[in-house]
C-alpha cells in the first residue's frame, strides 16, 4: 500500500498555478510512489453558497493532515501561505514526516541558520535540515534526499 503524503500548498488560489505549477510537484511525488492528498482536489467539492462550507472544507483539511503518512509543504512566499503553515504546525505537532519545499530565493528569517521563521524548521532534524528542504521539482525525485528514501521505506 503506499503512503499517503498530505500536499500542503498555496495553488489552488490560483488558476495558473493550479494548471502549471502543481502538476509537475504532483507528479514528481507519485514518481515516488506516493499516494499525494492534495487539499484542493479532495477538500473543495462543496457549495460555497451554503452556510457552514468553511468549517467543512477546515476540518476535512485537518482530518487529511491526521491520518496522512507525512507533509509535503509548499512555503514559497514573503510570508508563506498562512493556510499552509497552519497545516505544516498541525503535521509537526502530530509528529509527522516533514518535507518542505521553496524554490522562492527571498529569505524571510531572524535566523542566520534558516530561511524561513525558525518554527517553520522545528519538524526538521537540527542537524541535516537542508536534506529536507527541496529548492526544485528535480530536487523532490533524487534518490539520494529523505523524501525517496522515506517513500521507499529506507
Amino acid at each position: 500500500m503506499a503512503k499517503t503524503v498530505y500536499l500542503a500548498n498555496p495553488y489552488g488560489f490560483s488558476e495558473q498555478q493550479k494548471t502549471l505549477l502543481l502538476p509537475l510537484v504532483v507528479a514528481a511525488l507519485e514518481e515516488l510512489g506516493l499516494e499525494v492528498w492534495e487539499p484542493f482536489a479532495r477538500n473543495n467539492q462543496v457549495d460555497f453558497s451554503q452556510a457552514g462550507w468553511a468549517y467543512r472544507i477546515g476540518q476535512a483539511d485537518f482530518a487529511d493532515v491526521r491520518h496522512a503518512d507525512a507533509i509535503f509543504a509548499i512555503v514559497n512566499g514573503v510570508p508563506p501561505d498562512e493556510g499552509v503553515m497552519v497545516e505544516l504546525g498541525m503535521a509537526i505537532a502530530l509528529g509527522k514526516p516533514t518535507f518542505l519545499f521553496r524554490d522562492d530565493f527571498r529569505r524571510l528569517s531572524d535566523s542566520n541558520e534558516y530561511p524561513l521563521n525558525l518554527m517553520v524548521f522545528t519538524g526538521l532534524p537540527e542537524n541535516g535540515w537542508e536534506d529536507y528542504y527541496y529548492t526544485s521539482v528535480e530536487e523532490i525525485v533524487a534518490a539520494h534526499r529523505p523524501l525517496a528514501k522515506w517513500a521507499s521505506g529506507l
